[in-house]
């Protein structure tokens, strides 16, 4: 079962960087065998203690860590939130686990991963290490593996001052991955 997920971070090490905000799109298929994004969930993170958080990250994310508004829950209940609806769909389908889709997977598995890790997090809807990554499938459909470029070539809408955040990326991927799915079905009749 396909779940996007995108995370904004503190950096790039999954062990040392904090994880800040974590999306995630849940996938379905409608009648005709397409997929879409059923329901989308989000939720901004706490650093975890002795989190390193590099200046750089912010200012592209334009993530504000201590804002009073930001409303980010603690790493364990962060994921409780997140996992929740994720592990419910996860039942409601049959599946065993969910299959991590991202935007360069690796990255935004390893952070997931290494929050798990650090919060002693028991039953994670997400296979441990497999994923399927959106950069890959983006530069063999449309010949780009930059996000941006890739949903602009797949004929989908892209707002630059919009991007960079976990929800905003998650849609975007979410809406790539099941145009390329659905476009391979049309090709091939699978």
């Amino acid at each position: 079962m396909p779940v996007v997920v995108d995370v904004e971070t503190g950096g790039f090490n999954a062990d040392t960087d904090a994880l800040l905000e974590v999306a995630a799109c849940i996938i379905r298929m409608d009648d005709f065998g397409r997929l879409f994004v059923a329901e989308t969930h989000d939720v901004n993170v706490e650093p975890f203690k002795g989190a390193r958080i590099d200046p750089k990250s912010l200012e592209i994310t334009g993530i504000q860590v201590d804002h009073p508004l930001r409303g980010a829950l603690p790493e364990p209940d962060a994921l409780r939130k997140l996992f929740q609806p994720v592990r419910q769909e996860v039942r409601a389908t049959g599946c065993q686990r969910a299959i991590l889709v991202g935007h360069n997977s690796f990255f935004d598995l390893s952070f997931v991963n290494a929050a798990i890790t650090r919060t002693g997090y028991k039953r994670s809807p997400f296979h441990p290490f497999s994923s399927f990554d959106t950069a890959t499938l983006g530069g063999l459909a449309f010949g780009q593996t930059v996000l941006s470029r890739a949903v602009q070539a797949a004929g989908l809408d892209w707002n630059e001052s919009e991007a960079h955040s976990a929800i905003y990326d998650t849609e975007k991927t979410a809406d790539l991955f099941c145009a390329i799915v659905n476009r391979w079905k049309i090709l091939t009749g699978f």
